[in-house]
């Protein structure tokens, strides 16, 4: 049975890093004494071994103790023999090109639909849907292909933002750049807004958090959603 929790990002205004999570991490990951963390997206540039440190502190506050994959001489291995999984933010292009570089996107599909528990938040997240043509990150490299986990019957927009209409902004807003992916793509697109996060329990895909969130399908106006309530229905 899958178990996951899709964040939209992984530090919330004035918080510490995973900090809002935490009750909910405690619970999703009790059975595990260590997590395997995929840094591949490096947030900013940071290294694996910085990376890896800042999620090992957080961690620790829930006394889970953390390995990052790159310390893997066999990446599938790593995945396979995971207690528990979390794949942090950074740059989705980065992110996907590595796991299909080490030949483990399909590994983590796998071990992931089998159960073992997994967390994703931003970049990590948006590898949880269909594909990764949703996400909001610059192409600083070229991955072998946009398609992602599958482990949502959608895509997600992470970070997602509403327009500002006082703004003098002239740049799309998120709204129209998902507009823009539907002239091409039939895929739903779930605008997660920050401080929210969806809690997938075998097919039940469960909105958290305080805030609605923003359903868009190809040729209809978006809607929004409340919390708790099950996202399943975007796979019919």
């Amino acid at each position: 049975m899958k178990k996951l929790i899709i964040a939209s990002t992984s530090t919330i205004h004035g918080g510490n890093y995973l900090e809002y999570l935490l009750p909910t991490l405690e619970i999703h990951f009790k059975d595990c004494a260590e997590i395997l963390f995929v840094p591949y997206a490096r947030p900013g540039g940071i290294s694996h071994d910085d990376y890896t440190s800042t999620v090992r502190l957080a961690f620790a506050k829930i006394n889970k103790s953390v390995k990052g994959l790159h310390e893997f001489k066999n990446p599938i291995e790593g995945i396979q023999n995971a207690e528990g999984i979390f794949t942090g933010g950074g740059n989705t292009f980065l992110l996907v090109t590595q796991l299909y570089e080490n030949k483990v996107m399909e590994v983590l599909a796998k071990v992931v639909e089998n159960g073992t528990p997994y967390l994703g938040s931003s970049a990590g997240s948006n590898i949880a849907g269909l594909t990764m043509q949703t996400t909001n990150d610059m192409p600083i490299i070229y991955p072998p292909s946009f398609k992602t986990l599958g482990l949502l019957p959608f895509n997600l927009n992470p970070h997602y933002l509403d327009a500002d209409l006082q703004s003098k902004h002239m740049g799309e807003t998120r709204e129209t750049r998902i507009k823009e992916f539907h002239a091409f793509n039939t895929i739903p697109v779930v605008g997660l807004r920050e401080g929210s996060w969806l809690e997938v329990t075998g097919t039940k895909i469960m909105l958290k958090g305080n805030l609605t969130a923003r359903i868009f399908k190809q040729n209809e106006t978006p809607t929004e959603v409340e919390p708790e309530t099950d996202l399943a229905y975007l796979g019919a």
